[in-house]
């Protein structure tokens, strides 16, 4: 028997919604994240920051906590996230 496996469903607001970004080892890449970020959602909670390097030290990723209030709030994170040209993945 095959049973469909249902994403869950997010309600709004949701407050500590986890983003991470993945881009470009650099000094300034987290601090990129967090300014496009924080225009979309000014609540970013820095104290949950979560800044790791790739085994090799070439890419960075970034986790950040928001409160996340719409699909559209998080679709204009995700584009703007993209178009500064060194983000690889948001997730």
């Amino acid at each position: 028997m095959t049973e469909d496996i249902q994403a869950p469903k997010i309600e709004f607001p949701c407050p500590r919604y986890p983003i991470k970004v993945i881009g470009d080892a650099g000094v300034d890449f987290a601090d990129l994240v967090i300014d496009v970020v924080e225009r979309h959602a000014p609540d970013l909670d820095r104290a949950n920051l979560v800044v790791r390097d790739s085994r090799n030290g070439r890419f960075l990723s970034v986790q950040v906590m928001i409160t996340a209030t719409s699909v559209e709030q998080l679709q204009a994170i995700h584009v703007d996230l993209r178009a500064t040209g060194r983000v690889h993945m948001v997730l």
